[in-house]
């Protein structure tokens, strides 16, 4: 089959080691073999395909690590090699150094590459040199300040072990992460002042301030306590943050359960800060901020986000044992989220679900295509944003889009408007049963970026 130009076998189930002899088949210009459940690694006779322009290997088992030659393939136009269970460097040069052409989501242990793909570094490898024999004394001071500093960090662990009275009621996983006091919280904003705040919602209120223990700015989420539930919601949000490890989600440093100075009950989080404000500003910039700023995302960056948010839920609903279990022991009496993006259900007395995490994904979608939030003055009891959308679908949707994404008029770009709010419509459907699952939204969600990356297509499927 050396004269094959194209192979479709996308989302089957077919499954074994990829067949290395696909490598001798170079008249190859489109290798789709995504969504099966292939296994092994990645043939490095892949590099040979030097007419490959289009190559998909998502959502399949594969381990190991990237061969380097596929960095030799020069006119490779996309790689898709995300959620598999590939590690190791990511090449440099090629087609990996194109971020638009280059998608390695869910791959969690992957490191280096170009600085663009925002990977952790590489960790370096260093050779150990021989070591020369102790003398006897030498082994001997080593032996006794080892036993004096064991005997320290004893005395230690046992006076840390007596802790006030307010920390010794609280459980054993929140005694694992309070490290900060309320003293040092209010130092490190100013005494949660008003030019400090960056956020405010049911929930309570963020704030932005400096630590001395850490080297970064830090997000301080205090609890509204007077939240029905607010306390369970804090346990559990610690519980899970502590363990769930995603790039796509921002890390939890501390936190802290206290008393403030009038002897009321704190309760807060510590997260890192992240400098680039929140996506509502992004979307909903101030009048008072003048276009040159530049602050508006394209519909490439607006899919982006999309993409980020997606594989996150789908990390929290499919793959973390302890965003599972979080969900499992919340109460319908829980804070649940923000007006105008909570789920029917959990109006109706319903408890925590994926599905209510799916619904508040559909409306967020249709917030970003349409750039107005669902609580918009436009709206009431008989227009929802969701309405507005479902209603326009499909021709009159160019009509209600944000005008900051309207900078193209072909085809494949309004395609793609109507795909987005198609599955943000479908997301945020009323009834539960009817809702999209995360893990077809995020195909559905990277084919619409491989066709507007890639607008002209392939159609030549033999060659002469």
């Amino acid at each position: 089959m050396k004269q094959l130009v194209v192979l479709r076998l996308y989302e089957n189930k077919l499954s074994g080691d990829i067949p290395l002899e696909l490598g001798e088949c170079s008249g190859l210009k489109e290798l789709l073999l995504g969504a099966n459940v292939f296994q092994g690694s990645i043939p490095s006779s892949f590099g040979s395909l030097k007419s490959l322009e289009f190559l998909d290997l998502s959502r399949n088992n594969l381990s190991g690590t990237i061969p380097a030659e596929l960095r030799k393939l020069s006119i490779l136009k996309s790689l898709n090699l995300s959620f598999n269970h590939l590690h190791g460097e990511v090449p440099i040069g090629g087609v990996f150094s194109n971020i638009t052409g280059l998608s390695l989501y869910g791959n969690d242990y992957l490191c280096g590459g170009t600085p663009e793909l925002k990977l952790p570094a590489c960790p370096v490898i260093h050779l150990k040199k021989p070591k020369k024999p102790l003398h006897l004394k030498v082994i001997l001071i080593i032996v006794v300040t080892g036993a004096f500093l064991c005997s320290l960090v004893l005395i230690i662990i046992l006076h840390m072990i007596k802790k006030p009275k307010w920390l010794s009621s609280a459980n054993s996983f929140e005694d694992r992460l309070l490290m900060v006091s309320y003293g040092e919280l209010y130092e490190a904003t100013s005494g949660f002042s008003s030019t400090k705040l960056i956020g405010r919602g049911s929930f309570g209120s963020v704030y932005k301030g400096t630590l001395r223990c850490f080297n970064k700015p830090i997000a301080v989420k205090v609890l509204n306590l007077q939240t029905h539930g607010a306390s369970k919601s804090f346990v559990a949000e610690c519980r899970a943050l502590a363990t769930v490890r995603h790039r796509n989600l921002v890390k939890i440093l501390t936190c802290c359960s206290s008393i403030d100075y009038k002897g009321a009950d704190f309760k807060a989080l510590v997260f890192e800060f992240m400098p680039n404000e929140s996506l509502e500003n992004w979307l909903h910039k101030d009048q008072q901020h003048s276009e040159s700023e530049n602050k508006n995302l394209n519909l490439i960056q607006r899919l982006d986000v999309a993409i980020d948010v997606a594989q996150a839920l789908d990390y929290l609903h499919n793959d973390s044992e302890e965003g599972n279990a979080s969900r499992e022991q919340a109460t319908s009496s829980t804070v649940k989220g923000t007006i105008g993006y909570i789920a029917p259900e959990y109006g109706m007395c319903g408890g925590i679900s994926a599905e209510g995490d799916i619904y508040s994904y559909g409306i967020l979608l249709l917030e970003m295509i349409v750039g107005r939030k669902p609580t918009d003055s436009i709206f009431s009891e008989n227009l929802s944003l969701k309405m507005m959308c479902k209603m326009a679908l499909p021709e009159g949707l160019i009509e209600q889009v944000d005008p900051h994404l309207l900078v193209q008029s072909d085809d494949t770009y309004k395609e793609a408007l109507v795909s987005l709010a198609k599955i943000g419509v479908a997301c945020s459907s009323e009834l539960p049963g009817e809702l999209t699952g995360i893990k077809d939204v995020i195909v559905e969600l990277l084919a619409i970026k491989r066709r507007l990356s890639c607008p002209q297509g392939i159609t030549i499927v033999t060659q002469n």
